[in-house]
């Protein structure tokens, strides 16, 4: 059998030409880099907003510490899955911003608690006002972090919308093993059998 003269079937893990295709059109460096730079940008900001004695919610701030880290590994895995992409990052990278989304997500609901930042309700009758730019300035901080939320949030929906249609491609995909057949045998189906020739029976013309 002449099994040599066809391309040998993908390795099992690897995508394939349509899959890789449909996975770096999401420009997965791109996007990860981005993650990246968000993570330390929200990390930045509240550290700021923690540093600020008069803010009374600094519970809700210290848990953005666990999306830095969350968006921080996604966009690393997500840069790692351009370099080398493999059915199993792109599965990685799926579970992962799944995670990161539902962390956004929660992070956007603290946020959209405290702000405009309410000073009455956050300080008694006795404790001295803020001045007006002191708030200006945390509501500034607060909206910044409300922007890098919806960013990342945008971008894991992005990345879970490709990574379903790569998954979906290789789904469909239908793998097909065509051996190329023997001589003998190709020789067999370019000349078929003749079937027997049969000389047609004259009718016999019986003499009275």
């Amino acid at each position: 059998m002449a099994f040599d003269d066809k391309d040998p079937t993908p390795a099992l893990g690897t995508l394939s030409p349509g899959q890789l295709q449909s996975h770096l059109k999401m420009e997965p460096k791109t996007l990860g880099a981005i993650q990246i730079v968000i993570g330390a940008l929200i990390l930045c900001l509240s550290a700021s907003v923690l540093q600020i004695h008069e803010v009374h919610f600094t519970g809700d701030v210290a848990l953005f510490l666990i999306v830095v880290i969350q968006v921080t590994l996604s966009g690393s895995v997500l840069v790692h899955s351009g370099r080398k992409p493999t059915l199993f990052w792109v599965k990685f990278v799926l579970v992962l911003h799944l995670i990161s989304a539902a962390f956004a997500t929660a992070a956007l609901g603290l946020m959209s608690k405290h702000l405009p930042y309410r000073q009455d309700s956050y300080h008694c009758e006795h404790c001295r006002r803020l001045e007006l730019h002191a708030v200006l300035l945390i509501d500034g901080i607060l909206g910044t972090l409300v922007i890098f939320l919806v960013l990342e949030l945008l971008i894991c929906i992005t990345a879970m919308l490709f990574g379903l249609t790569v998954l979906a491609a290789g789904g469909t995909q239908v793998a097909v093993v065509v051996t190329g057949p023997d001589s003998e045998q190709m020789e067999d189906i370019s000349t078929p059998p003749t079937e027997p020739q049969v000389e047609p029976i004259e009718s016999v013309t019986t003499q009275p």
